[in-house]
């Protein structure tokens, strides 16, 4: 348990800050999850739609350091190599 006033706080700012990044992940993991899903059902207009919300979402969860950023750019270039072989 924390003794000190400061890191009483900093078990508070440590908490609020992981709960902020828990709900990136999740809206990452989401978008992502709508890609996937229009991939596996064969819908090229919606994995391109949902391929253009999902990878600023991911980079901008680099960005804050919910992922790593080679994570991000894997991830992304992944899903656009799989979008575009759906459309070929």
């Amino acid at each position: 348990m924390a003794n000190t006033s400061s890191a009483k706080k900093a078990t508070r700012k440590i908490a609020r800050r992981a709960a902020v990044n828990k709900n990136r992940r999740s809206r990452v993991r989401t978008y992502v999850r709508n890609v996937e899903e229009a991939l596996a059902a064969g819908d090229k207009a919606a994995a391109v739609e949902a391929f253009k919300v999902a990878e600023p979402e991911l980079m901008r969860a680099a960005t804050k350091g919910v992922v790593h950023k080679n994570t991000a750019s894997r991830k992304v270039s992944r899903l656009a190599q799989r979008v575009k072989t759906l459309s070929a």
